[in-house]
């Protein structure tokens, strides 16, 4: 059951053979992300939001919050990748940043804005994009693992969904929606 609460759609699958149609599909999960979530969560009161979505688990506001942090440091990563030579890219403590003031107190709004503006400037880069340039790589230090571009693109197509799927389970099970 815990493994259902943390994992609501399954660990990230991605293939061996990426198609253009995959790869559209992800884009536009990542491009549509940030209205989705708002929509979801915009009537939620502070209680609502101060609400872990499994026990021992973050808030929704934290997962929000851990949203624009963990998208704004892939967007990063694709910078990095496309402009340096497989580049090792600097992990960061998700779960520290989710203790944060910002992540456990702070205004959603904050996050959706961020996560909007961010995504629109990470579809269009994403768009533009050629065949070759997703095939770039970076360096993982955990456990030393080349990730291309594509790949990354098709976990955080995930992460986008994982997330999003924390929070409506939640507002089900609470009978919010």
């Amino acid at each position: 059951m815990l493994e259902k609460l943390k994992y609501p759609i399954g660990k990230p699958t991605i293939p061996t053979l990426i198609s253009e149609n995959t790869i559209e599909k992800w884009i536009s999960v990542i491009e549509n992300f940030p209205e989705k979530l708002n929509f979801l969560v915009k009537n939620l009161t502070e209680e609502q939001l101060d609400t872990p979505y499994r026990e021992n688990g973050w808030t929704i506001r934290q997962v929000i919050h851990h949203c624009a942090d963990s998208h704004h440091n892939s967007y990063t990563r694709f910078k990095w990748t496309l402009t340096e030579d497989t580049p090792t890219i600097k992990p960061y403590f998700e779960d520290r940043w989710g203790e944060l003031f910002d992540s456990k107190h702070g205004p959603t709004l904050l996050s959706i804005n961020l996560l909007k503006a961010l995504h629109a400037k990470w579809v269009y880069l994403l768009k533009g994009l050629s065949k070759a340039d997703l095939k770039k790589t970076f360096i993982h230090p955990d456990g030393n693992e080349t990730i291309t571009l594509e790949e990354n693109l098709g976990i955080y197509a995930w992460h986008c969904n994982h997330h999003f799927a924390h929070i409506h389970n939640l507002m089900k099970l609470k009978k919010w929606i």
